[in-house]
């Protein structure tokens, strides 16, 4: 076969149009989406609480079934779509009935939360008021899975799914406990992300009609076509930019928090003093560090700080405190100076097992390397034992002498005594041990 029907053959696998589903019954199924009455209307009311007291309670299951069921998505797929198709009729109700869904929701869960005896921001609602580029890249590709599955007969859960993905409903909720709360930089921040959402999402409706050449079914000429495309990309523009900035933020603080653990890691314990707790703060770029020992001079604090430039935290105000004291009076500081230094005597014993068990380890795999090396010159050696020992010698007081104790195995045509002296002394040059034993058997 050749190449290109082999790539042809692949690219069946990415073919839409075999299940595409026919232009009006997509057509009336969007329509369907972006109505926001009887059923749909009283849908959102619940959708609204259940994501209200997700988010209040910090439970991130209640959160997900309140995107399951919330229909924000249908009037923003409308939106798309009728952008596509250039039918403005079918824009206006979209954004008709987009902007009442979404000012019901605001005053719903503002309502909720004004009710609410718990006030707490929980990780949940904070998650949703520091929108970044990864938000605008979820928007885009849910959204595109949603459009795509609109299109298809093959639909499946793909709608459940970019519902949870792009998470409609919890940024207005949040909008919404921080209009109740006073706190408008969560509301800006929620409404943000909200935006991104629903102009990302619009936007996957746009392009994925466009390249399924759904039918415009108004008539339009190429000036109102090409103000409609520089509507679209001033849109994107202004969305856009301010969430890279974001993410852009979002990338050096974790990049600050991981440098800052490695930095307080490596200070954790500092000429007998330890290190009691930590703190790091991203967004002042600030570490403070509270020690426990003997009194830090000012030089030793200094001396702290200094090495997070070793770290690339050049920029980080670090302030060092001392939290716990030990000194030499009184009955009570004696005993806690005892402590202090069996702890380092504990610590200095830990270290030097661990170099032992490291020389173990390493001896370990001298034995290998020997017999690596030794297969190569002489073909005849099967097999090799390596191990420290010590020499004792009758008629020789004293210590006895540490010595290295080679044996190697032979296959069955063995070594000639000649080839056996060249084993020993190439053992002894490369162990740098003259003492060395080497057996043969």
């Amino acid at each position: 076969m050749r190449p290109i029907e082999r790539i042809r053959n692949i690219l069946r696998y990415f073919d839409l149009e075999s299940e595409l589903e026919d232009n009006d019954v997509v057509h009336e199924e969007i329509l369907k989406g972006i109505v926001f009455k009887g059923t749909n209307l009283w849908i959102l009311g619940f959708a609204i609480i259940v994501a209200s007291v997700g988010l209040n309670m910090n439970s991130t299951a209640v959160i997900i079934g309140a995107m399951l069921i919330s229909p924000l998505m249908g009037p923003i797929n409308g939106m798309g779509y009728s952008i596509a198709t250039y039918n403005f009729e079918l824009f206006k109700q979209s954004v008709k009935n987009f902007t009442f869904a979404v000012g019901t929701s605001l005053v719903a869960s503002t309502t909720y939360f004004a009710l609410s005896p718990i006030s707490t921001a929980h990780s949940e609602l904070l998650a949703r008021t520091s929108p970044t580029i990864y938000d605008v890249l979820i928007a885009l590709f849910g959204g595109l899975a949603g459009i795509v599955a609109i299109s298809s007969k093959q639909k499946g859960n793909v709608i459940p799914g970019v519902a949870i993905a792009t998470a409609l409903m919890p940024p207005l909720c949040t909008a919404g406990y921080g209009l109740a709360t006073a706190q408008f930089d969560f509301f800006f921040g929620a409404i943000y992300l909200f935006t991104i959402n629903t102009v990302f999402i619009a936007l996957a409706s746009v392009a994925v009609s466009q390249f399924l050449k759904f039918p415009i079914r108004t008539l339009i000429s190429p000036g109102q076509k090409k103000r409609v495309n520089q509507w679209i990309s001033l849109v994107i523009a202004l969305v856009l930019i301010p969430s890279i900035y974001f993410g852009y933020g979002l990338v050096q603080k974790e990049r600050f928090n991981e440098n800052a653990g490695k930095y307080i890691a490596n200070i954790s314990m500092f000429e007998g003093n330890y290190l009691l707790t930590s703190d790091i703060n991203p967004d002042r770029k600030e570490i403070a560090l509270v020690y426990g020992g003997m009194d830090l001079s000012e030089g030793q604090k200094q001396t702290i700080i200094s090495r997070k430039s070793d770290f690339n935290l050049h920029k980080a105000v670090v302030t060092v405190k001392q939290g716990l004291s030990f000194d030499s009076k009184g009955t009570q500081n004696q005993e806690l100076l005892r402590l202090r230094e069996e702890l380092i005597m504990l610590n200095q014993a830990l270290k030097e097992k661990e170099l032992v068990i490291d020389s173990l380890r390493r001896k370990e795999m001298i034995g290998e390397a020997l017999l690596k090396e030794a297969e190569a010159l002489f073909p005849q050696v099967d097999g090799c034992t390596y191990f420290d020992s010590w020499l004792y010698e009758t008629g020789k007081p004293g210590e006895p002498v540490k010595t290295s104790l080679v044996l190697f195995t032979l296959k069955e045509n063995g070594l000639p005594e000649a080839e056996k002296e060249k084993v020993r002394a190439w053992i002894k040059s490369r162990l740098g041990d003259p003492g060395a034993r080497i057996i043969f058997e």
